[in-house]
């Protein structure tokens, strides 16, 4: 299963990082793929064998700083 969230606020290689290892600690994401889009909307894609917690992904977002826009599966 795959759910994808859009972030806005990501410019550079540290951003994905950051963003990266916060999601990766939420329960149940196994994979944390970022499409970076400099000043604009960056696509975050989730991989995981059971349903995420959109809530506690959106935290994770805001714990590495960033905004979540909107959230896919």
């Amino acid at each position: 299963m795959t759910t994808t969230f859009q972030v806005s606020g990501m410019t550079c290689s540290h951003c994905v990082k950051s963003v990266t290892a916060e999601v990766g600690k939420v329960a149940g994401a196994e994979a944390v793929d970022v499409d970076l889009v400099p000043g604009g909307v960056s696509v975050v894609t989730v991989s995981s064998s059971r349903s995420l917690d959109p809530a506690a992904v959106a935290a994770a977002i805001d714990e590495a700083g960033y905004e979540l826009v909107t959230a896919t599966r």
